[in-house]
């Protein structure tokens, strides 16, 4: 594209987000960070296609000064926790939606295959929960207790230990995502297969609800949260394959900054669902109602923060009827 028709097609954005710039009132530092991401953009392609330009020369300088905005408005560190959750993160996570709904097409693709593979083979299941955890689970389903497992650890232990594994299990997702995304697609996977062994397994021995009504209790958000960190590695991986108007290094470690930001926003669901299978599944005795209730709370929760919330905040106008720039 010409120096000349690329100012032309953004002269007004520009003008529009120095305006925002000088405005005296105070702008939120999640607005302003969306509309600094916007201009840093157009930053690296002008650095690219126009080095040493006006252009070039002008952007670099509105970067800056949104840069020290951002600063100048900064948060006391107290709310700093607050503000990530609240606002910063959810508006930043609005750019990934095309990534965790491939993680989510991945993971669900991947349960579909584990339960073709265990219908089509009785060993299958065995190879991937293991003789030790079926016989177990068989021998609680004579005795009438099927889901006795998350009895046998005390509350707390099990708290922490499937906290710290499913933290475990969200970190190598997203680590691997530098494998161009594969390797996440490879946990994506691993985790899927298993899900969809485990259902069928329930399911071939008449215990599809009751398994289903017990382990969601804790599984909806822990299989939402791990979908999410597939998100997070998709992130990276996108980063590496397609720069865009950034070099490959800084394209990818703005990938990585952005997917550790992903899997920070699923520390503390993980944390609930740590909660939940450690203190609450293990109520097997509990009504339907009681465990539809919480499945059904769990799933809005993460729909809410993860889809619902970071459209609203995007599309909710800022000052003078503008809506936030994307």
């Amino acid at each position: 594209m010409r120096e000349a028709a690329f100012v032309k097609q953004n002269k007004n954005k520009w003008l529009k987000f120095e305006q925002e710039l000088h405005n005296k009132k105070t702008i939120a530092p999640g607005i302003i960070s969306a509309l600094y991401l916007e201009v840093t953009d157009d930053l690296s392609y002008a650095k690219t296609f126009y080095p040493g330009s006006n252009t070039a020369a002008y952007l670099n300088g509105l970067a800056a000064a949104a840069h020290q905005k951002i600063y100048t408005n900064k948060k006391e560190p107290g709310n700093a926790f607050w503000n990530f959750y609240s606002r910063d993160f959810p508006l930043m996570f609005y750019r990934f939606q095309k990534q965790l709904l491939l993680s989510f097409v991945i993971f669900s693709v991947f349960i579909l295959v584990g339960v073709f593979s265990a219908s089509s083979d009785g060993s299958f299941v065995r190879a991937i929960l293991g003789d030790a955890y079926i016989n177990m689970t068989l021998e609680n389903i004579a005795n009438k207790d099927p889901m006795a497992v998350y009895k046998q650890m005390g509350e707390l232990d099990m708290f922490l230990g499937i906290t710290i594994n499913n933290i475990r299990v969200a970190l190598m997702a997203y680590t691997l995502g530098i494998l161009a995304g594969i390797g996440t697609a490879y946990v994506l996977m691993q985790n899927a297969i298993m899900l969809g062994a485990f259902q069928y397994f329930f399911y071939e021995n008449g215990m599809l609800w009751d398994s289903a009504r017990t382990i969601w209790i804790h599984g909806t958000i822990e299989i939402s949260v791990i979908i999410i960190a597939g998100c997070a590695g998709l992130v990276v991986g996108k980063s590496i394959l397609f720069p865009q108007t950034y070099t490959r290094l800084a394209s990818f470690v703005r990938g990585v900054k952005n997917g550790l930001k992903i899997v920070i926003s699923t520390i503390p669901f993980f944390i609930i669902a740590g909660f939940l299978e450690g203190f609450v599944t293990r109520q097997t005795g509990m009504p339907d109602w009681q465990a539809i209730l919480i499945i059904c709370l769990s799933l809005f929760s993460i729909l809410f923060y993860y889809v619902f919330y970071p459209i609203y905040l995007n599309k909710k106008p800022i000052q003078n009827g503008e809506p936030p720039v994307h």
